[in-house]
């Protein structure tokens, strides 16, 4: 029997060897905890401040810029309940940042929604006109959780700062994929989960600009330097840091890798199945991302057909499964409700091969006319 392809990426990756290794000594013998004072919480201490000068080095910040947190979700929270003012966001950001401003409107916070055009960009131009001196902060992912489509991050933060708004970036689908620095995306808060690059689930950050007002976030003790309690979950953070070290050292390469399978994924399908409809092209997006609608028919069919060939795909966000809404994302991007109850989304890992992609491709050739004749 042949072995599973694994095309899901997007919702979570494999934690790379060199991290596990290096989490192992802090799951057994290291259990100090990172707040006391004697021998077994210094190296724990130790620890946890040499993942955050490696955080901060992958990012192009200072360490005392980086506050440990359970992951992504959790990072946009605390940014978007940190400041005050109207919040200015897409109409396809993550779930973690569109629920947070649904939950701040219903306290009176008013919130903006930024269209984007077909292939999933947010217009400079819009944002100009929403953008004002009662803004206080514009929330505007790196990269597409979807459809993998890049943002104009750069362009939107010099706006945000031209009314004296803060911006936040929720990077946590690009990190590791593309160049993410934050003083050349000029943004003052950014959102990652280690889980993504090759770390552990239940670990993330938020990066803070130094000199950034923001809220304290979860009351009870001192830990990182007072703005959020909670005993370090010190496996996790040591984890996070080798991840991140890691992901820019490989990310040339394996950015390479992962396109050079993706435009051969993508080109296969469309010869096959010609009126494959990809979302998001004509846009630059990462590398790994591929979200096709097969009209006629419903993602999760052949999801569960795919799974049955041994091939772990997606139908769209993790964080959205057993959802019968079609995607948000693709409506924006002016899909009809049934083409995006027909979408698929292929998300392309460090460890796929040439040989899977054909596999995939070849598995996708049967099912889709298949699935086609049982409507028929």
């Amino acid at each position: 029997m042949a072995e599973r392809i694994y095309l899901d990426h997007a919702a979570t990756t494999p934690i790379r060897q060199e991290v596990l290794e290096g989490m192992l000594p802090f799951l057994q013998g290291g259990y100090g905890n990172a707040s006391s004072v004697h021998m077994e919480g210094r190296i724990a201490r130790r620890a946890v401040e040499e993942a955050r000068r490696r955080a901060a080095r992958a990012l192009g910040a200072d360490p005392d810029e980086i506050f440990f947190t359970s992951g992504g979700t959790e990072s946009d929270n605390w940014a978007l309940n940190s400041t005050e003012g109207e919040v200015v966001t897409s109409c396809v950001e993550h779930h973690a940042v569109l629920h947070t401003c649904e939950a701040l409107e219903r306290t009176g916070r008013p919130v903006c929604y930024l269209p984007v055009d077909g292939s999933g960009r947010v217009s400079i131009q819009s944002a100009e006109e929403a953008v004002s001196g009662q803004t206080g902060i514009v929330s505007v992912m790196t990269a597409n959780n979807e459809i993998g489509t890049l943002e104009p991050v750069r362009e939107l933060a010099q706006i945000a700062h031209r009314h004296h708004a803060l911006f936040h970036t929720d990077a946590v689908q690009a990190f590791g994929h593309i160049p993410v620095n934050v003083e050349e995306m000029n943004c003052d808060l950014l959102s990652l989960s280690a889980h993504k690059f090759g770390g552990p689930k239940g670990t993330g950050l938020l990066y803070v600009r130094r000199g950034t007002r923001f809220r304290r976030w979860v009351q009870g003790g001192e830990q990182e330097r007072r703005m959020r309690a909670g005993t370090e979950n010190v496996a996790g953070i040591v984890g996070m840091g080798l991840a991140m070290e890691l992901a820019v050292r490989d990310m040339e390469a394996d950015a390479a890798h992962m396109r050079r399978l993706r435009d051969r994924l993508e080109e296969c399908i469309l010869r096959a199945l010609p009126d494959t409809l990809v979302n998001g092209a004509g846009a630059e997006r990462l590398p790994g991302t591929l979200n096709v609608s097969f009209p006629g028919l419903q993602g999760e069919s052949v999801l569960l057909r795919l799974d049955l060939a041994g091939i772990a795909a997606s139908s769209g966000s993790a964080c959205t499964a057993g959802s019968l809404d079609p995607s948000h994302v693709l409506l924006a991007i002016g899909r009809s409700r049934r083409e995006a109850e027909a979408s698929l989304r292929l998300t392309i890992g460090r460890e796929n091969t040439e040989e899977e992609m054909d596999r995939t491709c070849s598995a996708l050739t049967e099912i889709v006319p298949e699935l086609r004749s049982m409507r028929a």
